[in-house]
């Protein structure tokens, strides 16, 4: 997230949006941030994995990124629009989230 909305660059994130959902009912339960913790290679996917992460929603994502994820068993969904991260998650939630192309070249 920055400023409040999904981060369009997934290494620039400020902080990240934890959401806790019913898929059966499609209803959000919770939803709480954490700030990013500093830049280190590679940190990332251990310590979102370390926080209960089974889905990544991003902007762009670099392909190693992705890689790592997935070595975490976290599924990467990228090209996600700039929306807040309830929005985003109902949305998916609901199957109507549109994702578009990975802005992330890298």
């Amino acid at each position: 997230m920055a400023d409040g909305r999904l981060a369009m660059h997934f290494g620039h994130c400020q902080e990240f949006a934890f959401v806790e959902a019913d898929p059966a009912t499609k209803q959000i339960i919770a939803t709480h941030t954490e700030p990013a913790p500093a830049h280190e290679p590679g940190l990332l996917p251990r310590w979102l994995a370390e926080h209960g992460a089974h889905l990544i929603i991003a902007g762009g994502m670099g392909r190693r990124a992705q890689d790592l994820f997935t070595e975490q068993d976290i599924r990467v969904i990228v090209g996600a629009p700039a929306l807040d991260a309830q929005t985003v998650a109902q949305q998916f939630l609901d199957g109507t989230l549109e994702s578009g192309d990975n802005i992330c070249d890298h």
